[in-house]
């Protein structure tokens, strides 16, 4: 399989030196700081990478302060217990985008997240204490577990609340294929098996997280 040097060489020619492409490394947060992090500030990320989801996520950012206010600012507790006809009412609401399907995936979600606290103790020592060696881990349990968060979703929402995280972004992608770790999208269980043993091939020569990882193969398409 090619070398980490080598994809970290490939990138730096597309990006003009390492100081350019080490500046563009996303930096994961500490553990001590993930389990800082408030259930609530779980839920409204998830529910905004779920709304963002084949939509405007300018559209979706530009709402949001509807969203924190409809949804009490996502705490979970009572967000779990929301009614059919609690949800009803929100369809109408103008504040929030009105997409029923997803504005249930808040009570589903708010759900998931109280188990993960009554399991782990809080969602952010859940998160922290999975090792990165296993991401296709982690994601497996979203995907089967919360609401909406299969794919992108989950992605995005574990690197943008700083867990060390790959991306298969379509440059992520395409980059895979290059070095002969998949020959299309990975999707199947064999393919994210293999898309997991490289990252952590070059994890151990490198030195360097997911997130970096992910990034640098983006880089060089």
């Amino acid at each position: 399989m090619t070398s980490f040097d080598e994809i970290w060489e490939a990138a730096v020619l597309k990006k003009g030196s390492d100081a350019a492409l080490e500046a563009l490394l996303p930096k994961p947060i500490a553990d001590k700081d993930l389990i800082a992090i408030s259930e609530d500030r779980w839920l409204s990320d998830m529910t905004m990478r779920i709304f963002q989801a084949g939509f405007s996520w300018k559209v979706v950012e530009a709402k949001w302060a509807g969203f924190e206010t409809v949804f009490q600012n996502f705490d979970p507790g009572p967000l779990a217990f929301m009614t059919d006809e609690d949800i009803g009412r929100l369809v109408s609401d103008k504040r929030i985008i009105r997409n029923g399907q997803k504005i249930k995936t808040v009570r589903e979600n708010a759900s998931f997240l109280l188990d993960i606290v009554r399991e782990h103790g809080s969602v952010g020592a859940f998160y922290a204490g999975w090792p990165s060696h296993d991401f296709i881990g982690l994601l497996d349990v979203l995907k089967s577990r919360a609401s909406r968060m299969g794919g992108a979703s989950a992605q995005y929402h574990l690197r943008m609340m700083g867990k060390d995280a790959f991306l298969l972004s379509a440059d992520v992608t395409s980059a895979l294929i290059h070095y002969g770790v998949v020959d299309k999208a990975p999707t199947s269980k064999g393919a994210l098996k293999a898309t997991q043993a490289a990252f952590n091939q070059w994890m151990e020569e490198s030195g360097r997280g997911l997130s970096a990882i992910s990034r640098t193969l983006a880089a060089t398409i």
